[in-house]
């Protein structure tokens, strides 16, 4: 209940962004045709098809499409304390519950039109039904559930293969370490269960490695577009910044460097406190340390090669911070009650100042400014937006009839500046002709008035607006800017 509290308090505060635009988008064209925009994606096809069946059921207002994120990220409470079930008490699974309802990252991106809270349910649950199998070998039904979840996962984003990663050192460490005869552990890495399972989960993700392999092989029309290449160079301490944007939904950096690194240590410290007190057989509770920092510290070193590390990617990893610290706290309940209660009211207490990040809201919002144009558009008026990042949301909200033009002017740099058939280039690439606009003075003659919408900040985006025209009204909404122009004669 908490958890359905905390994700719908605000569900529709925040405008529609870029990035949940283009999803909906997406999976607003019939299947076959969204499986093709998906290939020429950065993401799979998965959520785009539980997106599409869920408007045709529900429509697109914005509660119902954040919701079909929001229920997963509740779904996700309980998988996570399912999960904690299997190496602790009740009373530390119903902890756990707690602190995973309030993780200001899980509320965040359980209130976003994207993939991510499908995700880290699909591969919680999973790992619930990997931990499930090793317990008891015998019940197949579980490995069966584990390739479903795999696979489902694999088709929803390409971050899954982090979590293999762990699922195979766990299987691995446990099938090659020592144990007494009576132990009764199960050694999976040499039993072909395991080996049939992963190689199914290989044959059912096959029919996409095709369009795979193309994208791999488009990597500068993606980056062209902005699609890829985007993401910022990893630091020294970015796993640090990364644990202060977990928890706080900002990046720790102004604090006093002693405050900065409290936090990273301190958790480090809390999975050292989990990792040395287990004793079971099994040892589940390593298995959740290794499955919530392997991921990072592994996006984290290849990022030095190619930057991978956005936060957002690996919440199905960061979901394990607020287990592992309900584990520390069980454990050190044992041994000095204070210092598990001042672990306890810390973490609400930092839960406390992400949620008010989570539910800030910046005043005002695109959304607005699309408002103000069905407000005061009339017969003939022309829309030229200046950039896809915001193309994408003004037509969700746009009730017009007019459908808005896109600038694309010639690049500074040299080279044309329409997209390409790859990102969010494939969306607009079928009606590109009758949409894009390289030179404003080149509009139909009965444009006679133009809305130029786009960002506030300089440069202009609209640096070339003809000189005969009249300018009508300037509006400043948030970091983006309306322009209405008198555009007569217009050739």
């Amino acid at each position: 209940m908490l958890a359905t509290v905390v994700r719908l308090h605000g569900l529709t505060a925040v405008a529609i962004w870029c990035d949940e635009a283009s999803s909906i988008i997406t999976s607003q064209y019939p299947l076959p045709d969204l499986w093709f925009h998906a290939a020429h994606d950065v993401h799979p096809p998965f959520y785009y098809v539980l997106l599409h069946l869920w408007m045709g059921m529900f429509g697109d207002g914005l509660f119902a499409i954040r919701l079909l994120s929001a229920i997963p990220g509740i779904a996700t409470v309980l998988v996570g304390a399912l999960l904690v079930r299997q190496v602790a008490s009740s009373r530390t699974a119903l902890l756990a519950a707690l602190l995973m309802a309030l993780f200001p990252f899980a509320v965040r991106y359980s209130q976003e039109v994207r993939m991510y809270s499908w995700l880290t349910l699909l591969l919680l649950s999973a790992t619930l039904a990997l931990m499930h199998w090793l317990r008891t070998p015998a019940r197949k039904g579980w490995l069966a559930l584990y390739v479903l979840l795999m696979t489902a996962s694999f088709y929803t984003h390409y971050f899954t293969i982090f979590c293999v990663l762990v699922h195979w050192l766990h299987v691995g460490s446990r099938s090659l370490q020592r144990e007494p005869p009576y132990s009764g552990v199960y050694k999976p890495l040499w039993q072909a269960p395991w080996w049939l399972a992963n190689i199914a989960i290989a044959l059912l993700f096959l029919p996409w490695v095709p369009k795979l392999y193309d994208q791999l092989t488009h990597l500068p029309q993606l980056e062209a577009g902005g699609d890829v290449g985007w993401i910022a160079p990893v630091t020294l301490w970015s796993l640090a910044t990364s644990m202060w944007t977990f928890w706080t939904m900002s990046d720790g950096e102004a604090l006093p460097k002693v405050v900065y690194f409290l936090l990273p240590l301190s958790v480090i410290g809390l999975a050292g406190v989990v990792v040395s007190t287990d004793r079971s057989p099994q040892r589940f509770s390593r298995f959740l340390v290794l499955y919530t920092f392997a991921p990072m510290v592994a996006v984290y070193a290849l990022s030095f090669i190619s930057p991978l590390l956005v936060e957002r990617y690996l919440m199905f990893a960061a979901i394990g911070l607020p287990m592992l610290v309900a584990l520390a706290i069980a454990q050190l309940w044992r041994r000095s009650r204070v210092l598990a209660t001042a672990v306890l009211l810390a973490t609400l207490a930092v839960d406390g100042v992400g949620l008010t990040e989570v539910y800030r809201v910046d005043e005002p919002q695109f959304d607005e400014l699309v408002d103000y144009v069905n407000r005061h558009y009339q017969p003939g008026d022309t829309v030229v937006i200046s950039d896809l990042f915001w193309y994408f949301t003004y037509i969700y909200y746009n009730t017009t009839p007019v459908v808005p033009q896109l600038l694309t002017l010639p690049k500074s740099e040299g080279g044309a500046g329409r997209p390409n058939a790859y990102g969010f280039g494939t969306l607009v690439d079928a009606q590109g002709p009758n949409i894009y606009v390289d030179d404003l003075a080149q509009l139909p003659s009965q444009a006679d008035r133009v809305w130029l919408a786009g960002s506030a900040e300089l440069p202009d985006d609209f640096h070339a607006i003809p000189a005969q025209w009249q300018l009508l009204e300037d509006h400043k909404i948030g970091d983006t800017e309306l322009r209405l122009y008198q555009a007569h004669g217009v050739h």
